[in-house]
């Protein structure tokens, strides 16, 4: 018989498939496995292979895993992939894209509809990068209304028949339902209902939606009709979940631990989670330029430790290290056999988190203007969050000391440049892969899931 007093927790990794066993009374995971992702070859094999084994070793570790509660996210399979389009690329298109990946999706194409003179030509292209679902934006409520639905049109016309998550000018969502047709489609309410607003929840909430309904089962990794039922939801948005939840808290006697930022150091991406109160006059969506939101995520697909590792070194411009970085881009699965192989992964996972950082933050500086001398900023102030936390395998498995020496040329006061960077905040990692199962486990087990949040706040601290 099932213990409801534990859950399983999995994240089905492009990688490693990691699983762990939570005691939901005590809030605190009682065990813990990973194993090599098993994807599916040429028909033969099951993602849930993997999971198995992960599950037998749980197991024995504590009887209790056996028939209980199991809830997961996934990458697996290339993950969630999203086309953005949109009215204008600096408006719609731009404020699409954010929202795409805020929901947990890698965005391989953005598409600015009113360009394109009823051509559907550029939305056959939209193919050849294989999108998973299609985020299609555009126009201010009560707003032109044409873009948006000839962009509908073009795109039928183009022979798309995936996915579309309709986030658009909500006065013209009917007309544009009814040219979808048969397109498998969601209307979401409009990510731009009026300039100087971005409203991106109730569009993550239904790309979540088409995930979970048309791309983890159109994905072919199981046979077994069990890996549907236990997936919430991609993996970056159930951490952006917990990231939020680790931020926010829940009342007052259940707080949270205030501004956060999260730097996730993958084998293909460098994954940046922030949660910060923005200043109100900061906050507003312009013609020029789409404003950051309080909750951002955004993942630099040239910055990784593997499959990215050549990128990332030309990116920081480090050729001392061209040599290593191939090593590791030819081989995706390579295992440092000493001590020089390892400093070569942190200094790689250095340049990592330094450029995804700076690229998240953005920076600020001294501008001459007609007004006089004033302070021109880009991307998000990072310099007063309250917390930093470090993931990724580079850190959790790393030698004594690693995340100060990953982390250090990132967070300090003695940046220079103009960077929007960590300035006190203390440093923790996440060693026990905690924030994924806090995303999963909110829904259901909202307290347990914030008191596994709280205990970052103890562990890892460097």
């Amino acid at each position: 018989m099932a213990d409801p007093r534990v859950a399983i927790c999995v994240d089905f990794g492009s990688t490693f498939t990691k699983a762990s066993l939570v005691d939901l009374a005590e809030a605190r995971i009682v065990a813990a496995a990973e194993h090599p992702t098993t994807l599916p070859v040429d028909g033969l094999g099951d993602i849930l292979d993997g999971y198995d084994a992960c599950l037998a070793a749980l197991t024995e570790a504590d009887p209790r895993a056996v028939g209980a509660e199991v809830v997961a996210c996934s990458s697996a399979g290339g993950g969630l992939r999203i086309a953005v389009i949109g009215n204008e690329e600096l408006v719609t298109a731009e404020a699409g894209r954010r929202v795409a990946l805020s929901s947990g999706g890698k965005v391989v194409a953005v598409l600015a509809a009113a360009a394109q003179a009823r051509d559907a030509a550029p939305y056959r292209a939209l193919r050849g990068t294989a999108p998973d679902v299609l985020l299609l934006t555009g126009g201010t409520d009560g707003g032109n209304s044409e873009v948006l639905l000839q962009a509908a049109r073009d795109l039928v016309a183009s022979g798309w028949d995936g996915p579309v998550v309709v986030a658009g000018n909500v006065d013209a969502q009917a007309e544009v339902s009814a040219v979808l047709g048969d397109v498998p489609h969601v209307l979401a309410d409009n990510v731009v209902p009026r300039i100087g607003i971005l409203a991106p929840d109730s569009a993550r909430a239904a790309i979540r939606e088409m995930f979970l309904a048309h791309v983890i089962g159109g994905k072919y990794l199981s046979k077994r009709a069990d890996f549907l039922a236990m997936v919430r939801g991609a993996t970056p948005d159930v951490v952006l979940a917990g990231v939020e939840l680790l931020a926010d808290g829940l009342d007052a006697e259940r707080p949270g631990a205030g501004d956060v930022v999260v730097v996730d150091v993958g084998g293909a991406t460098t994954d940046v989670h922030s949660v910060v109160e923005l200043d109100p006059e900061d906050s507003g969506l312009s013609r020029e330029v789409v404003a950051t939101t309080r909750v951002t995520r955004t993942v630099e697909g040239d910055l990784g430790m593997r499959w990215s590792a050549q990128s990332t070194v030309e990116a920081a411009n480090l050729p001392e290290l061209a040599d290593a970085a191939r090593a590791r881009t030819d081989d995706p699965g390579f295992l440092p056999a000493g001590e020089a192989d390892l400093d070569d992964d942190e200094a790689i996972a250095r340049a990592a988190v330094g450029l995804a950082l700076r690229r998240h933050a953005g920076r600020s500086r001294v501008v001459v203007s007609p007004e006089g001398r004033v302070v021109e900023r880009t991307g998000k102030d990072l310099r007063e969050v309250d917390l930093v936390v470090g993931s990724g395998g580079v850190l959790r498995h790393g030698r004594d000391g690693v995340s100060s020496r990953v982390l250090g040329g990132s967070v300090g006061a003695d940046l220079e440049g103009g960077w929007q960077l960590p300035v006190r905040a203390p440093v923790v990692v996440d060693t026990q892969y905690l924030l994924a199962a806090v995303g999963l486990l909110a829904p259901e087990h909202l307290d347990t899931a914030h008191r596994l949040a709280r205990r970052l706040l103890a562990a890892g601290r460097v």
